[in-house]
């Protein structure tokens, strides 16, 4: 009896031991093997996830935050909310998350909403309120040939946009314009939209957020406008260009930002913001890591 229980004793302990032996391991994560947290820097202009923020505004703003990004600009305000949530909610939202809103862009600001507007901006946290076309129906869009313009004149524009910026600046707010390429090309008359506003728009009210994509679109170089209109480029929207002159993920493509960033004090450039107009087939929210990633090898912070 007593060599029959030691024997299974054994045969338990030769199970168990077997049974260990060939389980397979649990490894604990490593720093090789876990993903380190994004560095959180720079900004993201949230047109370039609009599809994903029309659906899922909480979960998207989450993935932006994931990715690294530090603060956005909004592109979305309808009766009162920004994406569905009140300028409080959307401002508590953003900092539950570690973000803020820099900036709103605000093209549907008309002479009659135009209080209304800029008070829900600064009840966001929000400091600059953007013009992203011209307003108030001023602008044209040809979609046959994806073409750009403006009804009415630079000195029309210079009018609007001094008015606004005058009711910015009284309630703490700061308005910039942005441009696209046609604000840099020569009218039938010489006239050169974006110079005629810097020239005339007055700083203490009016200055600019400079799409680098859209000016070298232009065939322009940004540091000629820096130099000749120093301290009037607060942000930067900062979009690559690909061989076929179309959008790309920044560090993918041609512009030469590094060059750009240099004269970053010269310009007057306070934030920028990473924008995507189209990321052609790839999912934007892959599109804004390829871009994070950009920045950090390029040298923005």
């Amino acid at each position: 009896m007593k060599k029959n229980l030691i024997l299974s004793f054994t045969l338990l302990a030769v199970l168990v031991l077997g049974v260990t032996a060939f389980s397979p391991k649990t490894e604990t994560p490593t720093s090789e093997t876990t993903a380190a947290p994004a560095k959180k820097f720079g900004g993201l202009a949230l047109y370039t996830v609009r599809d994903a923020m029309g659906k899922d505004p909480k979960g998207t703003l989450k993935a932006v935050a994931d990715a690294g990004y530090a603060y956005v600009e909004s592109a979305n305000y309808a009766d009162g909310k920004f994406y569905g949530m009140t300028p409080a909610e959307f401002k508590s939202y953003l900092g539950s998350l570690g973000l803020t809103a820099k900036s709103a862009h605000m093209g549907m600001v008309n002479m009659e909403n135009a209080d209304q507007l800029i008070a829900d901006v600064k009840a966001a946290g929000i400091t600059y309120f953007v013009i992203p076309v011209p307003p108030m129906g001023m602008f044209k869009f040809d979609p046959a040939t994806r073409s750009m313009g403006m009804t009415g004149t630079a000195d029309d524009l210079v009018k609007i946009m001094d008015t606004l910026g005058e009711k910015c600046h009284n309630a703490g707010l700061q308005l910039l314009y942005h441009n696209h390429d046609f604000e840099f090309k020569p009218l039938a008359d010489g006239t050169v939209i974006e110079d005629v506003l810097l020239e005339k728009c007055n700083p203490k009210y009016v200055n600019f957020q400079m799409d680098l994509f859209w000016v070298t679109k232009a065939e322009v170089d940004p540091l000629v406008y820096f130099e000749k209109y120093p301290g009037r480029f607060k942000a930067w929207h900062v979009k690559d260009m690909n061989n076929e002159g179309q959008f790309a993920p920044v560090g993918t493509g041609n512009i030469d930002f590094k060059r750009i960033l240099d004269q970053k004090k010269k310009s007057g450039m306070e934030f920028y913001l990473v924008e995507q107009d189209n990321t052609f087939g790839l999912d934007p929210l892959e599109a804004i890591k390829i871009s994070h990633e950009g920045l950090e090898k390029i040298g923005f912070k």
